[in-house]
């Protein structure tokens, strides 16, 4: 009727609207900048870097950012980096990615891009990470200087994925002070080209090493009991404290305890007086993950007890499961099949690896998605930490669409997240 506003378009509508126009803006910046990114990743490739030794790559993404009239901050350390683009109004939005690479020989053959430096190589696609995130910001600082970009996209470029320990830096840096969510991809190996993996949940696991060391009073194995029976004690520590661990806590947290390595004695008839024990902690659930090191030393004291050995607990913590949050998982899938499709959009199971993305995510909401990387149709598989690893690199283009519009849609979708309701009789301040 005459006089009435327009009713507003559903937000599906408005979306679809928003991905129908972002399309053609990204074929077309993908045209004029996929092979120079391409290239890029081939550069990083070539000269792999290892945790808190990233100098040059660095370097290069400062210089392209800055090229681009961004101002990138280099944290502290001198490795790792992030730059903001867009105005600090509205919401701000987090894209990661991880720069270092793997002390492992690159043992593929026959392409230009293989590695330059001994013992160190990109295989786990990190390379990968850092063009897809520096693509998706020239794209953003194009949308920004258009006075199209609704809010801030902060990115981030971190050191020591693989030690780990370099999110801690980024945070300890401010690098994610007034982020509302966060969200990173991770090359999949198992996925084709065209292809994001999605878990609302937890979809990596906490990973910690465990050091046991017991001793008591050696003697010859002909008089076990003027000992105690040290390698005996040993092995009822490795046994019993996996399973006792597993029973301590609720199943679907998946806390797993596995020993890596086993060590006591020299000889066949001597008991000896020490005996270590090392292996790993991994779970999926946050609050499990901090109750592990007080439960284990608890456990561990009980058995040793019992054998009449002395047994310290040395618990070093790596990173917490990454729980990706459900809201930003449906952002990632309304992004996704804007730009690549429903089709496109599949389950990924959850990992028992880690990712130190988890650390992020104990702050402030996000989600970690998987990007395929094999080559549709290949019966060829390179997984992850291998040292014949590599990518179908029609995946940058690929990830570079997904990360922008998933920045775009947390930006007009509501990137804060809401306010809790105030509880029912709550007084009002």
């Amino acid at each position: 009727m005459p006089g009435l506003d327009r009713p507003a378009a559903p937000a599906s509508a408005q979306r679809d609207e928003r991905g129908a126009a972002l399309q053609p803006q990204l074929d077309a910046f993908l045209r004029r900048h996929e092979d120079e990114l391409i290239a890029f990743r081939r550069d990083l490739h070539r000269h792999p870097e290892l945790g808190y030794a990233e100098h040059r790559t660095t370097r290069l993404v400062v210089e392209r950012l800055t090229a681009a009239g961004l101002r990138p901050r280099v944290l502290p350390r001198g490795t790792g980096l992030f730059c903001d683009v867009g105005p600090e109004e509205g919401p701000t939005i987090a894209l990661r990615a991880d720069i270092d690479a793997l002390p492992l020989q690159d043992e593929k053959e026959n392409v230009p891009y293989r590695s330059t430096v001994p013992g160190v190589a990109h295989a786990c696609g990190h390379d990968v990470h850092t063009v897809m995130v520096l693509g998706a910001g020239l794209f953003l600082a194009q949308q920004a200087a258009a006075g199209l970009l609704p809010g801030r996209v902060r990115l981030l470029f971190q050191p020591a994925e693989e030690t780990p320990g370099g999110a801690l830096d980024v945070i300890a840096a401010g690098g994610i002070a007034g982020v509302d969510r966060a969200f990173a991809l991770h090359c999949d190996p198992r996925n084709e080209v065209g292809r994001l993996g999605l878990r609302s949940g937890p979809i990596t696991a906490a990973c910690d090493k465990v050091y046991v060391k017991v001793t008591g009073p050696g003697g010859h194995t002909a008089r076990p009991h003027l000992t105690a029976d040290l390698v005996y004690a040993l092995a009822k520590i490795v046994t019993e404290l996996p399973s006792a661990l597993s029973r301590r806590v609720d199943p679907r947290s998946s806390l797993s305890l596995v020993w890596g390595r086993v060590s006591a004695g020299s000889v066949a008839n001597a008991i000896p007086d020490d005996g270590i024990a090392e292996g790993t902690v991994r779970c999926l659930d946050d609050e499990a993950w901090h109750r592990a090191p007080d439960m284990m030393k608890s456990l561990l004291q009980s058995v040793a007890a019992a054998y009449d050995v002395e047994a310290t607990l040395e618990y070093v913590r790596g990173v917490p499961p990454t729980v990706n949050d459900p809201a930003s998982v449906q952002m990632f899938r309304d992004a996704a099949t804007q730009v690549i499709g429903e089709e496109g959009v599949v389950p990924t199971p959850q990992s028992l690896g880690g990712e130190d993305f988890g650390w992020y995510l104990e702050s402030i909401p996000g989600a970690l998605a998987r990007l395929g990387v094999r080559t549709p149709g290949s019966p060829a598989e390179y997984d992850l930490h291998r040292g014949d690893f590599d990518v179908d690199e029609r995946c940058v283009g690929v990830g570079i669409r997904v990360l922008t519009a998933t920045a775009l849609t947390a930006l007009w979708d509501g990137g804060r997240p809401a306010e809790p309701e105030p509880m029912e009789g709550a007084a009002l301040a």
